[in-house]
């Protein structure tokens, strides 16, 4: 008896039927099934986010199809059988059934085909290479994607070290995978192929290993897959000079036990080595965003010694120095290194005075330095830092006669 998914409001919403309308019109009935990620999350019980399209149809005729139904076809991908539907302002990626023809660990020439067991062959993982039709029924070419879905078990399609050999990055995503989906013991033939191909890592663009690396690092707990890429040397693969896990660790943890939100660029910074230039190095690597790159250098700054026993007052310090942002990820990533438990109501302080608390506007500007009788110059700029340290360390004191008073008689102390 066929497995099925039953009829689900995603697969019956109206904009899922007019693109389904649409290709059936064209190729008959069943000529589409739904693929991937949305059969995978339905089978296991998790949301279900994008919905992707296979299809006997080619590009060409996927094309003609939508067009016809008064639909948008953008060619995402032609090239590689791929058309991206929008129907009711909803995208859907639809892809032509295909083989390989040629592969060199980084792209593939393929050619499309009508074979949904060939199409399958050509799939990464069992729990990926599964398809519905629009009434839930599942088809499982593999024979063992379902129920590799259900016990979350990672598994590729074949010989892993086939399937890696054409894809290099396919070793990244097994390991994403397995922190996403994955239950209990990780597949020991996938391991052993991730093993021995990952020094193949190492000349990846840097902007896909840096996109799987975040996708990883979203999951609830990637704990297990981080441990597993460490032992198999993966870790170090693309994070060379890293500090390890223990601060990676400790930060998931604290971020679990406290509800806060996951975030995956914190928790990159706590893998990071431990000083900013190296952490500057291994962003480059991974060709992240200037923002991405800024932020994680930020974090690793040792300018600031950051200790649970902080005052108020030496909190609010930090935070106008480093700004709201950099202070938080700083806090974090010490907490994270102190396994304490006694601490930890100190860190969430910390946390909570660095979210709550804005630093005021320093009360005086160079105008204010000139009318106190300081001629334009360097000078200007040397007696505005001495005031605003006054300022400072009168932890912001909201009042400006006395921040002038303090400017005239730094002014007056001065020779010009």
């Amino acid at each position: 008896m066929s497995e099925s998914l039953g009829e689900r409001p995603w697969m019956s919403a109206p904009a899922t039927r007019a693109v389904l309308d649409a290709l059936e019109a064209k190729g008959g009935a069943d000529c589409a099934r739904f693929v991937g990620g949305s059969v995978r999350n339905a089978l296991m019980g998790r949301p279900v986010d994008d919905i992707d399209i296979a299809t006997t149809l080619t590009p060409e005729e996927v094309t003609e199809a939508l067009t016809a139904a008064g639909l948008k076809a953008v060619p995402t991908g032609a090239e590689h059988g791929t058309i991206t539907a929008v129907a009711q302002g909803k995208p859907f990626e639809i892809t032509t059934l295909r083989r390989d023809v040629e592969t060199d660990g980084r792209r593939a020439v393929v050619a499309f085909s009508t074979d949904w067991s060939e199409d399958a062959q050509r799939r990464d993982f069992t729990l990926n290479a599964l398809y519905a039709s629009r009434d839930g029924t599942i088809h499982d070419p593999t024979g063992s994607g379902v129920a590799d879905g259900k016990a979350g078990r990672i598994v590729f399609v074949g010989d892993p070290a086939t399937r890696i050999a054409e894809d290099y990055l396919r070793i990244l995503r097994f390991f994403r995978f397995y922190a996403w989906y994955g239950k209990g013991e990780a597949d020991a033939a996938a391991l052993t192929a991730c093993e021995a191909g990952r020094d193949m890592l190492q000349d990846r663009p840097g902007e896909r290993v840096s996109k799987e690396l975040l996708k990883l690092l979203a999951a609830d707990d990637p704990v297990p897959a981080l441990r597993l890429m460490a032992k198999t040397g993966v870790l170090e693969t693309i994070l060379p000079g890293g500090q390890g896990l223990a601060q990676f660790e400790g930060l998931v943890a604290i971020e679990n036990g406290l509800l806060f939100e996951c975030d995956p660029l914190l928790r990159l910074a706590a893998l990071m080595p431990a000083d900013q230039v190296g952490t500057g190095k291994a962003a480059e690597r991974l060709r992240l965003s200037n923002a991405q790159r800024d932020r994680l250098i930020a974090a690793k700054g040792q300018d600031l010694r950051i200790t649970s026993w902080m005052s108020p007052r030496e909190s609010r310090r930090g935070v106008y120095a480093l700004g709201a942002e950099a202070f938080a990820d700083r806090v974090k990533l010490a907490w994270a290194a102190d396994n304490r438990t006694a601490t930890a109501p100190q860190w969430r302080g910390l946390i909570a005075l660095g979210q709550s608390w804005a630093p005021p506007p320093f009360p005086l500007t160079g105008e204010d330095v000139v009318h106190a009788g300081v001629p334009k110059g360097p000078m200007v700029g040397q007696v505005l830092r001495e005031v605003e340290d006054w300022w400072i360390d009168h932890d912001f004191i909201d009042d400006k006669f006395s921040a002038i008073e303090k400017l005239k008689a730094v002014a007056q102390g001065m020779a010009y």
